[in-house]
């Protein structure tokens, strides 16, 4: 076989390879790019450039698109989850942080430099409310019958809670100084309280705090275990990953992951992928033994994603976009 021919065999022998562990994309909101990472090698393989500032991501309801928000490129990226291949830009106005509804009818985006909460029809993403909210509205979650949205305020230390269906605010409330993330868990809203270093528990029908659990130092994420048993803490300023019983919210073990824990994903052989916006970097941490590889990326890395999950179709390339 002709030499020119063996390497490039070998080069798509690697690159099925690569398809078939699957990929992490991992934001670097420093670097205007998202990292592209081999789940299998644990190698980033390349990086797809952005305008400006992305932070975070949604898979769409169908699992047909992987939405990069660029806040100050005021661009939503519409990828291929599969390939990282960019499919289609929408404009779109400071997209810091974007979810889906649990019905799959909303996107809502969070816009935390402009102070708005923008509420799209998530089948042509035509803007349905956007509602003014003070100040620095940074991340979001829904009640489970899509009814609601949760918004945590970080330049007020609040939480509003807004109507999907009408756009209006139900109340807003004080929940602790520069609250971050906000997971509905078993009736309560659990609300990561930076500069408290805990969490809030928060009655969703009034917004009153019952409850505070020390958890360190910037608690920042909160992410729910797939077999739900857990409730993982990134406190980003401690360098730390608090282990939480999902059922009486008890912290019960600490793992140090230095270097600003902030976003994870569970990957398919049940580690935890952690970005870590300080050491420019992704931790792959084994939460048994508490030992984690790390991988590369570029700066500030933010939000991060496998597309590992079951619940990914096998074939997406190809698709088109929906009609801007």
């Amino acid at each position: 076989m002709p030499r020119t021919m063996l390497f490039l065999t070998l080069f798509l022998l690697g690159a099925a390879a690569a398809r078939a562990q699957g990929l992490a994309f991992v934001i670097d909101s420093a670097g205007a790019a998202v990292s592209v990472v081999d789940v299998g090698s644990e190698r980033e393989i390349r990086r797809i450039p952005v305008l400006r500032e992305p932070h975070h991501m949604a898979l769409t309801p169908d699992h047909r698109f992987l939405l990069i928000g660029d806040t100050t490129g005021n661009e939503l990226l519409f990828l291929d989850p599969r390939t990282g291949e960019i499919l289609r830009r929408l404009t779109v106005s400071d997209p810091y942080q974007l979810q889906f509804s649990p019905d799959g009818k909303w996107l809502v985006v969070n816009g935390l430099a402009r102070n708005q909460v923008d509420i799209f029809d998530a089948k042509d993403y035509h803007l349905v409310h956007r509602v003014a909210l003070k100040s620095m509205p940074s991340h979001l979650n829904f009640s489970p019958d899509s009814s609601t949205v949760y918004i945590t305020l970080q330049g007020t230390d609040r939480l509003a809670a807004i109507a999907l269906g009408s756009g209006a605010v139900l109340w807003n409330t004080e929940v602790g100084e520069t609250p971050a993330a906000v997971l509905w868990h078993q009736g309560r809203l659990l609300v990561a309280v930076m500069g408290g270093n805990g969490i809030s528990v928060v009655d969703p029908a009034t917004g009153v705090v019952r409850a505070r659990i020390p958890t360190g130092r910037g608690a920042h994420n909160l992410f729910l275990s797939p077999d739900g048993k857990v409730i993982y803490v990134t406190n980003r300023v401690d360098g730390t990953l608090a282990v939480l019983d999902a059922q009486s919210l008890k912290v019960t073990r600490e793992i140090r992951v230095p270097g600003g824990p902030d976003d994870l994903d569970f990957g398919p052989d049940g580690r935890l992928w952690i970005s870590r916006r300080f050491a420019h970097s992704v931790a792959v941490l084994d939460p048994v033994s508490g030992h984690y590889d790390v991988i590369e990326v570029g700066r500030s890395p933010h939000g991060i994603w496998l597309n590992t999950h079951d619940h990914l179709p096998r074939a997406l390339a190809g698709t088109a976009p929906p009609h801007s």
